[in-house]
């Protein structure tokens, strides 16, 4: 049974940068699975496959609609048990911490750097939604939500601290080999890689290393990406 994947596009239909849509992404190549990418816009959430929160990811399976990466997850491991995300139930729940500090301690400094450019790649139709929702959640401009990217990044490479640490012990979050857990961090870089031209990462970073493994998985999927062109 085909799978669709309903995953954020920009105003080039090819730049795909959404951190939630690229965990599932990594998930279904891990799963060795093929699906077919269904392009959305913010201004296009009526035409979403109900039950969704109104965001993406969404996976589609026959008559299965599934929203949430982390529920997406969930299903993928129990409708296709092999090569399992979550190996037991303690690298699930791992992982589940992996995603509470991407998401609670990482994320935020992500649009502090790049806010701006991902406003500037969406389509012009999704423009004005996507700066009244981040400008309410975050009390302020986008301009001056991301004055100061320099220690933004800063900020974001301390963040990035205990996962340094880690991999002086092994090369993924995981262990030895990726799952779902190293999806989640790979998600939050590529986010900040495909939608920005913001150098988040210096190249003498073991962050960068290990971005630069997982964009090599799954005969590169995550490389071959279009992403914004780089500022140095």
């Amino acid at each position: 049974m085909s799978i669709r994947l309903y995953d954020l596009a920009a105003a080039d239909p090819s730049l795909r940068f959404s951190p939630y849509c690229w965990r599932i992404k990594m998930a279904l190549a891990h799963k060795g699975l093929s699906w077919e990418e269904v392009p959305f816009h913010f201004a296009e959430k009526d035409q979403l496959p109900q039950p969704n929160a109104g965001t993406v990811p969404v996976l589609v399976e026959g008559d299965t609609v599934v929203s949430d990466s982390w529920a997406i997850a969930e299903y993928l491991d129990r409708r296709f048990p092999g090569k399992p995300l979550f190996a037991c139930a303690e690298s699930k729940s791992t992982a589940l911490l992996v995603k509470l500090w991407m998401e609670r301690t990482v994320h935020p400094f992500i649009p502090r750097m790049g806010v701006v450019d991902f406003m500037s790649a969406l389509h012009e139709k999704d423009k004005a939604y996507f700066r009244k929702t981040r400008e309410k959640r975050f009390g302020t401009s986008l301009e001056q939500h991301m004055n100061n990217p320099q220690q933004a990044r800063e900020g974001f490479v301390a963040a990035l601290e205990p996962l340094r640490a880690m991999l002086k012990q092994q090369p993924y979050v995981a262990g030895a080999q990726p799952a779902f857990a190293d999806y989640i961090v790979f998600g939050h870089l590529q986010w900040m890689r495909c939608g920005s031209p913001f150098p988040a990462l210096k190249k003498d970073d073991a962050v960068f290393d290990y971005r630069e493994r997982m964009l090599d998985l799954f005969d590169g999927l995550g490389r071959n990406a279009a992403y914004r062109e780089r500022l140095n």
